[in-house]
């Protein structure tokens, strides 16, 4: 060969090896979407995100350099939950991560096929989400919020905390199938606690504030607010007027307690993000939904907001202060 010709060849083996160089990375780049039930600026929500993309990062998927992260907040509006769900669909990511049932059902009237994971669900079996918790049998798996019986557990810590509770109010959302069945579970407790329930359906933040401004005026009560994206998006309004119509109230999250409500009692949401990706990992590396059982909570978190107690003139017993995994004063 000339020295020509393979000055020639060598210039244009340069060139081609960037181009190739830069294919290679683009093929390496991979896309996940992420469908949030709540607002962009909640702290706890971020915090979650956080632990998500920390524990991707050391399953080998570094956001922005091997995974490219699409975020929408429906901020616990339907109206955008359909949008969001439509528009990351769109985008065609090899993965969704879908917190709350309404975001995965939204998804899954948008695509049967594309791979989703999802977090903060509590029946995921009857609300026709997967066949089955062993077999999910579609495009979905993931990690529920609990089982239904565990929210009698909820009834138990408003008397264990105020005793002189004999009328409970339980806010949930009358869309969302999961209300029913954590109610039914809370009413199965309620007798032998001598304790009057008292469903609260709430679709707005004015049904929230009419039933529980009616509900306050008679005495002897607490509120019990199970978990929904219209409860989740509506909890500053809840903690207020809890405060205000002095009702003591147990939350199923610990952004509630941390935002000035009395207790809370739930799974530990940082925890389940972190094992939500280890799904989302597998998937990418070419598991499919189908063949990943759906999975229950493995840590719960018991959070007691000791100046909240004080202002409403409760005193918590000691034994459920060494019982806490966080005591907020």
């Amino acid at each position: 060969m000339r020295r020509r010709e393979f000055i020639t060849l060598l210039s244009g083996a340069a060139v081609a090896w960037p181009i190739a160089a830069r294919a290679q990375q683009a093929e390496q780049m991979r896309r996940i979407g992420v469908l949030m039930n709540r607002a962009t600026d909640e702290p706890e929500d971020q915090a979650y995100l956080a632990a998500f993309r920390q524990a991707l990062q050391q399953m080998g998927w570094p956001d922005g350099r091997k995974v490219q992260i699409d975020y929408r907040w429906a901020s616990g509006d339907a109206d955008l939950v359909r949008k969001y769900a439509a528009e990351l669909v769109a985008l065609a990511p090899d993965v969704i991560l879908a917190a709350g049932s309404p975001s995965v059902a939204a998804l899954q009237r948008v695509s049967r096929s594309l791979p989703i994971v999802f977090v903060r669900v509590s029946d995921p079996v009857g609300g026709g989400l997967v066949d089955s918790l062993a077999r999910p049998g579609g495009n979905v798996t993931g990690f529920m919020q609990f089982e239904y019986s565990f929210s009698g557990k909820w009834l138990e810590l408003l008397k264990q905390i105020a005793p002189q509770v004999t009328r409970a109010a339980v806010l949930r959302n009358a869309d969302n199938r999961a209300g029913t069945g954590e109610f039914a579970a809370i009413q199965s407790m309620a007798q032998s606690l001598d304790v009057e329930l008292r469903p609260v359906d709430t679709r707005d933040a004015g049904e929230i504030e009419r039933a529980v401004t009616a509900f306050a005026r008679s005495p002897n009560g607490g509120l019990i607010v199970a978990p929904s994206a219209t409860t989740g998006g509506n909890r500053d309004l809840i903690v207020t007027l809890a405060a205000r119509h002095k009702l003591p109230a147990v939350y199923a999250d610990r952004s509630e307690a941390a935002g000035g409500g009395l207790v809370s009692y739930g799974v530990d949401r940082v925890d389940q993000f972190r094992r939500a990706a280890g799904y989302v990992d597998r998937i990418l590396k070419g598991e499919k939904p189908a063949d990943l059982p759906v999975q229950a909570p493995t840590k719960y978190e018991l959070v007691i907001n000791l100046k909240t107690a004080k202002t409403l003139g409760i005193t918590v017993p000691p034994s459920l202060i060494a019982r806490a995994d966080e005591v907020i004063e």
